[in-house]
């Protein structure tokens, strides 16, 4: 792993480590502000209509996704899961378009471009395959060497055919010579 990797991780994963802890042991501030947006989510998508649990679902889920992608275990999965957690935190915590203080609109609007922010930075971590290839490009090459491997061998198998024709009429022909004409 690369130096920038090794810092980097870390430093991303922070926020969601504190914000994921912070949310598990306080849910309840943070569930005042989720409630109205849970309560328009939770029926669609099968999820319990009880805020609290929820927030403290989302920070367990941020803390641990958090911790694995600091330490480089499963980097692209905790990352996306980060960002899957991220949407709903972003828009149940930071509603500017809701405030009506020019001030507070204005601190809220900060806080969800941060968001948006670290969002993009997880989407690049999401795919970030570290210099080694990633799967879809392994399934390509498999498909593309099993390709030059089927024709190879169709070709084979077509010059072995061609040669055994050959050496068949050949032995045709010494057995015909080899007859006695009477």
């Amino acid at each position: 792993m690369s130096v920038v990797r090794r810092v980097a991780r870390p430093l991303l994963a922070l926020t969601f480590i504190d914000g994921g802890w912070d949310a598990f042991r306080h849910p309840s501030a943070k569930a005042e502000r989720a409630a109205p947006l849970i309560d328009k989510l939770a029926p669609a998508l099968g999820v319990p209509n009880d805020p609290e649990m929820l927030v403290r679902a989302n920070g367990l889920t941020m803390m641990g996704a958090g911790v694995l992608f600091a330490l480089g275990r499963a980097p692209r999965t905790s990352a996306t899961v980060m960002a899957v957690s991220l949407i709903p935190t972003t828009l149940a915590g930071h509603p500017f378009w809701e405030a009506d203080d020019p001030a507070q609109r204005r601190q809220q609007r900060l806080h969800f471009l941060k968001n948006l922010g670290l969002l993009g930075g997880l989407l690049i971590a999401s795919v970030d395959t570290a210099g080694k290839p990633g799967m879809s490009w392994r399934a390509q090459r498999a498909a593309k060497d099993a390709s030059r491997t089927a024709r190879q061998a169709k070709r084979d198998a077509r010059h072995v055919a061609q040669t055994a024709r050959r050496e068949a009429k050949l032995a045709r022909a010494q057995l015909v010579d080899a007859l006695p004409i009477g």
